[in-house]
């Protein structure tokens, strides 16, 4: 068990795809445990704490976004969608509800092993206590909460990253082209998603934003001083 980098979850109904990847992460120093369904990779994250979900979209039974529907509240545990190539709606549903990451079907393995390391070591980076209070809102970088009016709002690691850069540089205008290579998402609106969905939990008026604001041409910007 010492030699494995970390535990990872593999949901596919695709036996073929499940045997593969899980050999090819095997190799590489992955532990890992498959389920075939959504329904059996709720049962297992009952009873296991895992690193990384590697979670296909399209599945009989509950799909991969169902799933991430019931669990996110709930779990911090990062997840990569599994996508097909044409499914760009699927996909941007998927970070709105919480993905971290995707991958377009087919892919190489090479490049999902990639995306799982990158994900571990901006957590392992990101793993210092971090409270940050203004006005209203509080951001508990270190739970994954956002605190807003006494109501708190679970962020997950994609989140987390943005926001430990953005903290860390107060003022600094980011471009989606910046944002997309700290979190490793290469489309604009994939970005454009991900920052809708913190200023949904942290501005007070999502229309009228103080604090995570646009920069018309350029890209967003973190008010907190």
């Amino acid at each position: 068990m010492d030699k494995f980098i970390s535990h990872i979850l593999l949901v596919d109904d695709d036996d073929g795809i499940r045997s593969l990847v899980k050999k090819y992460l095997n190799e590489n120093n992955f532990l890992v445990t498959t389920a075939d369904s959504s329904e059996d990779a709720s049962k297992k994250i009952k009873i296991i704490k895992f690193d990384i979900i590697v979670l296909d979209i399209m599945m009989p039974g509950k799909s991969g976004l169902e799933f991430i529907e019931e669990h996110k509240k709930n779990l911090d545990t990062p997840i990569i969608l599994l996508t097909a190539k044409g499914e760009a709606k699927e996909r941007i549903e998927g970070l709105e509800k919480g993905a971290d990451d995707y991958l377009p079907k087919p892919f190489e393995p090479k490049e999902l092993i990639l995306r799982i390391k990158n994900i571990l070591n901006k957590t392992k980076k990101t793993e210092q206590k971090r409270i940050i209070e203004f006005e209203n809102v509080v951001l508990d970088l270190n739970k994954l909460l956002i605190i807003k009016n006494n109501r708190e709002f679970k962020i997950n690691n994609t989140e987390k990253i943005i926001l430990e850069k953005m903290i860390n540089t107060p003022g600094k205008t980011f471009s989606r082209e910046d944002i997309g290579r700290l979190i490793n998402i290469d489309k604009e609106r994939s970005v454009d998603v991900i920052i809708t969905r913190l200023r949904k939990k942290i501005e007070i008026d999502q229309k009228n934003p103080k604090f995570l604001q646009t920069i018309r041409g350029a890209g967003y910007v973190l008010w907190i001083e």
